[in-house]
């Protein structure tokens, strides 16, 4: 059992859907970013995204658009990511941890360089935004070194194409509720609900949610239906706000939302 499936299914055993959350590395420093990981962790995360600072992040709203300027302002390279990623694992050695990104910064100097690389700092897995599906085997190095590749259905992922989305596809699938930016908007729970029936209909892998998440009751909504909750934008506000200081607002705000999850599912028993 991988870290990933060990998360999920333990957020599943305890009768809840998983709490994903999302920072940029190097945002506001690579110091600051471990201390702002173990906040999440102390939090209640159940699994942490780590943003792969770019000029040009083409999924990402405001928020993260700002975080990826200030990350790449204060220097943050790849080496850094991976720095933190080695450290964040020392710290936390059972807390599945994987890399968003795109392109660019994962297939540079070539994919299995990156991936020997990201197994060795201690990394579960890759979410690569700007691959598709019928350009796969790009990625292909990542499943030699045991990297899970996370793929991402749209509500325009129709059911002709979910086939190709979910092929290959490991350590959970990642629903993106909106057909837009990062941050900005949420979809309507009806919406959300039938497609997360559909995707668990094609796929026995954990399905989780994102995409304009910010509030615990938002989070229990989705988590009532879905395997896990993604949240970002909202984190990624706060670390824009309080800079150095961010770690303690963090964890005050996911121990909400780890709250919110824990009796989602108890309510509607």
């Amino acid at each position: 059992m991988t870290r990933l499936s060990a998360a999920f299914a333990a957020a599943r055993g305890q009768g809840r859907a998983a709490l994903v959350t999302f920072v940029t590395a190097g945002d506001p420093s690579r110091e600051a970013t471990v201390e702002i990981l173990t906040a999440l962790v102390e939090g209640g995360a159940d699994v942490i995204e780590l943003g792969m600072p770019f000029t040009d992040p083409m999924a990402d709203g405001p928020a993260i658009q700002a975080a990826n300027l200030r990350s790449l302002g204060a220097g943050t390279r790849t080496a850094d990511v991976l720095a933190i990623a080695c450290e964040f694992r020392n710290r936390h050695p059972e807390v599945p941890l994987v890399l968003m990104g795109y392109a660019n910064t994962m297939t540079r100097p070539d994919p299995a360089t990156f991936a020997a690389l990201a197994e060795n700092a201690g990394v579960d897995g890759v979410i690569c935004v700007d691959i598709p599906p019928e350009e796969a085997d790009t990625l292909a190095p990542f499943g030699d070194y045991g990297l899970d590749v996370i793929r991402l259905a749209t509500p325009t992922t129709d059911a002709a194409r979910l086939p190709a989305v979910l092929s290959g596809a490991s350590g959970f699938v990642y629903y993106v509720s909106v057909a837009g930016i990062t941050g900005l908007q949420q979809a309507a729970q009806a919406s959300i609900e039938d497609a997360v029936g559909k995707l668990k209909a094609a796929t026995a892998l954990p399905i989780a949610v994102g995409f304009g998440v910010r509030t615990p009751e938002q989070a229990a909504a989705i988590g009532r239906v879905a395997d896990g909750v993604v949240v970002g934008s909202a984190i990624v506000d706060l670390v824009g706000q309080h800079g150095m200081d961010a770690p303690a607002p963090v964890r005050a705000y996911i121990q909400s939302l780890s709250a919110a999850l824990a009796a989602a599912r108890k309510e509607v028993a």
